[in-house]
């Protein structure tokens, strides 16, 4: 059986599509350096022979492998430096791998939780999880993302406390609801002098103590501390993520109160310290303290 016609040279494009490349990549090749560029035939077209396809293959399993085109030149011309290269190389795949990884496992887990609470850390997905569906409102969740941003997974997982007893007592969960509609009222209309200011004050207090109350007695306590024997282990997954501390976070969260509602915000504030200073200790502020339990709309400036 006659062997098919074997050119002794091809075309650019031939070439190209040997090499699984473009003609324009062949041409970049040539004016960096890269590939020599062939002599032309009669009709002024670039011929390219056995080595030229050697060197082009080579090429493109270097590339397609990430190293950059000129640490493929100084390896072609015997520079010293590709080691150190292929190092930084085989580093920043590794970090990539490991990105792309925790995103795989991000899908996972959104899927498997079937909810915008897949996406928090799993160290508070966890906890809230077994919760009845619907017990956590949008709001719920907004409060403990802005609170992994602010505190972490851990000060969150703190925090998911306030949202468990809110799914399980239905008296706690109508007065939040209840203070909410109030402080939403707290807009550009009232005054910081009005008298309501300080009856809400109060009553946000009088339930901030009240829901630090069942905490204590529902044992979420106990439960947090085999979270916080793993502080370490969690910090460590955390150390990839660009971190800022609480105070210059707190002051980059737009949060637009009115100035009857930053009055108020400051009451809730004096009169959880005042109640602690008294003894009768107030909640924890990652789990109580400011409305809705939201790091730093207590304090916003």
């Amino acid at each position: 059986m006659p062997l098919p016609a074997i050119p002794r040279r091809v075309k650019i494009g031939d070439a190209a599509a040997f090499a699984g490349t473009t003609p324009r990549a062949i041409r970049h090749y040539h004016a960096i350096g890269l590939l020599p560029e062939p002599e032309r035939g009669s009709d002024d077209r670039r011929r390219y022979g056995y080595d030229d396809m050697i060197r082009l293959l080579w090429i493109r399993r270097m590339a397609d492998a990430g190293v950059s085109l000129d640490d493929i030149r100084a390896g072609f011309e015997g520079g010293t430096g590709i080691e150190q290269s292929l190092a930084r190389l085989e580093e920043s795949l590794a970090s990539k791998a490991a990105a792309i990884e925790a995103q795989r496992v991000a899908v996972h887990r959104l899927r498997e939780v079937g909810s915008p609470l897949g996406l928090l850390s799993p160290l508070v997905s966890g906890r809230l999880r077994a919760l009845p569906p619907g017990s956590l409102r949008p709001a719920d969740l907004d409060t403990l993302l802005v609170t992994e941003r602010f505190f972490g997974s851990l000060g969150a997982a703190v925090q998911a406390n306030r949202f468990i007893v809110l799914a399980t007592h239905p008296e706690l969960r109508a007065e939040e609801d209840r203070l909410a509609e109030a402080e939403a009222a707290l807009d550009d209309t009232m005054s910081p002098d009005d008298p309501r200011i300080e009856d809400l004050a109060a009553r946000r207090c009088a339930h901030e103590t009240a829901l630090g109350a069942t905490i204590d007695r529902s044992g979420l306590d106990e439960a947090l501390d085999v979270l916080l024997d793993q502080e370490d282990e969690h910090a460590d997954s955390e150390e990839g993520e660009a971190r800022m501390s609480p105070m210059e976070a707190i002051g980059k969260m737009p949060y637009d109160f009115s100035p009857a509602r930053v009055r108020y915000e400051e009451r809730v504030v004096e009169l959880l310290h005042s109640a602690d200073q008294d003894g009768d200790t107030p909640p924890d502020p990652l789990t109580g303290t400011g409305t809705r339990g939201e790091p730093g709309k207590s304090n916003p400036e």
